[in-house]
């Protein structure tokens, strides 16, 4: 029997290190794995992640040719700045005059706080000119008596003239210190912070590239000849090359391995994620069939790391209840696991005899208000999984579930003390505890103005089920378990695309200068292992700070599902009409292509112009993209430059806020190619020419324009 190819996922956690084998072709799961993460082990946590690797080949019987693709997501520069384990970082200033005065405030990082009574720690050296190696080499020499173990190089404007920077590492090479110049880590102005994203990536370089250069070596030895990957925190992957340069990536790259899964595996394109574990619920927000990512917040400070914007809620399955007077006055954030306690709804029916309501402090200093139970086989915990089994609310599969018997047994001594039956008492707990979910999700669907006609909420992790469907039957929104979400994670890093950002600030961007932006993203993913077919990438220009942004994502092989399932012509129909909240026969096919079908309907409002709101729907029955209002058009590779000029000039708006241009996307082969984050005409245009270059003249293209106001 032939094996298939495999693409293995391993997710690096505090306490575990979970593995998964999914199959290359189908994307199925094939087996997942568990070990305990080895911190303290002479090979760090690059021990666990090859133990979990042959544990997984050893599971599905495949040997480490038939991995095609191997990645792995770590939490260890998370920890490394959260514990103030970091190395001392070396800063050259350079500079002359007024710049100088400039950089010598640059010394003042060494007064950030890492952690309790832990300050980075950072010595600074300035340098005049750059040119003069005796004096970079006298200033390298004082850092490394002060205990320097890795360098970082600054000059103002470096964005726009790297040549000093450059020639200070130059002339620091002999030393053999890791070193890193600002302009290498952001071309996004702004000295300060460029210097600190570039001193806190230094920070943790040399413990990021003794792990890299470990499980890089583990994994040679062990016969993989995949290239390793490093999930990345915005959503992606990146070649391990890559993260020996920038570890800071993989900062925060925790919860953005969850919704990665949940964009490939459960494919969302509009809605809220939420990956809930024992003590609390990451939120993210996926809109347009892409992450919400933003600069994050790195020691209390904003960075140019672009990071998946996650917000936590301090819920999760093993919160407690807490009680007085009577009734439930929420729930955690303290949980079970910090408590010590069992969960009562894993014990048996016997265990739970002659049980009865307490209240204790889980830990000195907190209210002694949370709920236990005292019963035959000891003191257990009152906590969200138990109300969620006790409502039948945990599917039976789910990682979560319990006799929902034993669960309402275990719920029903303080129904007793609230006066109330076990249902009642069971939808308080799980209303206290996602009130503040709700409120998370609430204002993220605000601030990215999601459609919450098409918003779904997709549950993560082991505790989903305590948190996603009862938030999902309070709202009146959509809401599912992602399938094996207690490893969606792991499946996130193995479903991931290779993914690169390039940033510029370019005054009054061209043509010429906006597209040599997206070829330089595109050729970065190509780099490191991306298909150069298969390469999509969005091209975001923003007037009012001048940034031409690109992101190129690509798989590493193209992938050609062989699924068993396609959704027919009903399916689909009734995908479209399901979500435009309407009857499938007042729905449309506007377009179509052999991989997505185009429909829509009409809503008339009264004194308002008649609106058209459209669907995509992919051949497997999901919808890829929506929108509330939408004109389509069908044209060929050849006649669409024509026609697509004469649509953008029909559709553009011009007003006090300048010209706009309408948000464009093109149905092409397989892909959706999204043009919407450009609002001058030209380079709209410029860019839709180069997605059509390598095209057949023939090949149908669709256009899908939405009219800015």
């Amino acid at each position: 029997m032939n094996t298939p190819r495999i693409r293995v996922g391993i997710d690096v956690g505090g306490t575990f290190t979970d593995a998964v084998a999914v199959d290359a072709t189908t994307l199925e799961l094939l087996g997942q794995v568990k070990v305990p993460t080895s911190h303290h082990h002479e090979d760090g946590v690059a021990h666990g992640i090859v133990e979990a690797l042959d544990r997984l080949l050893e599971q599905t019987g495949c040997a480490p040719a038939d991995v095609a693709f191997l990645a792995h997501g770590t939490t260890q520069a998370t920890n490394a700045l959260l514990e103030g384990d970091v190395a001392t970082v070396g800063l050259i200033g350079i500079g002359t005059g007024p710049s100088a005065v400039f950089t010598r405030r640059l010394a003042a990082f060494g007064k950030l706080e890492l952690a309790a009574g832990k300050r980075l720690p950072l010595a600074y050296a300035h340098v005049d000119d750059p040119q003069d190696t005796s004096a970079v080499r006298r200033a390298v020499e004082q850092l490394q008596d002060e205990g320097a173990q890795v360098l970082v190089a600054s000059q103002p404007f470096s964005v726009d003239r790297p040549e000093g920077e450059q020639a200070v590492l130059d002339a620091a090479r002999p030393y053999g210190l890791p070193m890193t110049a600002a302009h290498e880590i952001t071309s996004l102005y702004g000295l300060h912070k460029r210097t600190r994203t570039a001193v806190v990536n230094a920070a943790i370089l040399p413990r990021m590239l003794a792990t890299a250069d470990l499980v890089d070596a583990a994994i040679t030895k062990a016969g993989v000849t995949a290239p390793l990957m490093v999930m990345r925190c915005d959503g992606g992957v990146m070649a391990l090359d890559e993260m020996r340069r920038r570890p800071l990536l993989t900062v925060l790259s925790g919860p953005a391995a969850g919704v990665a899964g949940a964009l490939m595996q459960e494919r969302v394109s509009e809605g809220a994620f939420l990956e809930t574990g024992g003590t609390s619920t990451d939120i993210s927000v996926v809109r347009r069939g892409k992450v919400a990512v933003r600069h994050a917040t790195i020691l209390g400070r904003t960075s140019y790391l672009n990071a998946l914007d996650v917000r936590t809620v301090g819920v999760g399955g093993g919160s407690m209840v807490r009680i007085g007077d009577g009734r439930v006055t929420g729930v955690g954030p303290r949980s079970a696991h910090i408590a010590g306690l069992p969960y009562a709804c894993f014990a048996s029916l016997d265990q739970l005899r002659d049980a009865e309501v307490d209240t204790v402090r889980p830990m000195d200093g907190d209210p002694a208000d949370y709920a236990v139970i005292d019963a035959a086989g000891g003191r257990f915990a009152l906590t969200m999984t138990c109300a969620a089994n006790a409502l039948g609310r945990v599917p039976e599969n789910d990682f979560a579930h319990c006799d929902p018997e034993t669960a309402r047994a275990a719920i029903a001594p303080l129904a007793t003390v609230l006066g109330t039956d076990v249902a009642t008492a069971a939808t308080r707990i799980l209303d206290a505890g996602i009130a503040q979910v709700k409120s998370v999700v609430d204002a993220m669907i605000r601030d990215y103005r999601l459609d919450k006609n098409a918003a779904v909420l997709v549950g993560g992790g082991g505790g989903a089920a305590s948190v996603t469907p009862h938030l999902a039957h309070t709202s009146g929104m959509e809401g599912r378990i992602a399938r094996h979400n207690e490893v969606i994670s792991p499946i996130g890093v193995a479903l991931a695309l290779v993914r690169e950002q390039v940033e510029r600030i370019v005054p009054g961007a061209s043509q010429e200068q906006i597209l040599a932006v997206r070829a330089e993203a595109e050729r970065a993913v190509v780099a490191q292992g991306a298909a150069a077919e298969g390469v999509e990438v969005e091209v975001t220009v923003d007037p009012q700070t001048n940034t031409v942004r690109a992101v190129a994502t690509g798989a590493t092989e193209l992938r050609t599902q062989d699924r068993s399932h396609r959704a027919d012509d009903t399916e689909r129909l009734r995908a479209a009409a399901a979500s435009l909240k309407t009857d499938p026969a007042a729905v449309h096919i506007l377009a179509g292509t052999a991989a997505h079908t185009v429909y829509g309907t009409q809503t008339h409002r009264r004194l308002r112009p008649t609106r058209r709101p459209v669907r995509i729907v992919d051949m497997d029955g999901v919808i890829r993209h929506h929108a509330a209002d939408a004109r389509v058009e069908t044209t060929t590779v050849a006649g669409a430059p024509e026609v697509l000029a004469r649509l953008v000039g029909e559709s553009t708006s011009y007003g006090d806020g300048g010209v706009r241009a309408p948000a464009l996307r093109l149905l092409l082969g397989s892909r959706i190619a999204d043009l919407s984050g450009v609002l001058d005409p030209q380079p709209l245009l410029a860019l839709a020419r180069s997605e059509l270059r390598t095209r057949a003249a023939d090949e149908p293209v669709v256009a899908v324009l939405e009219v800015r106001s």
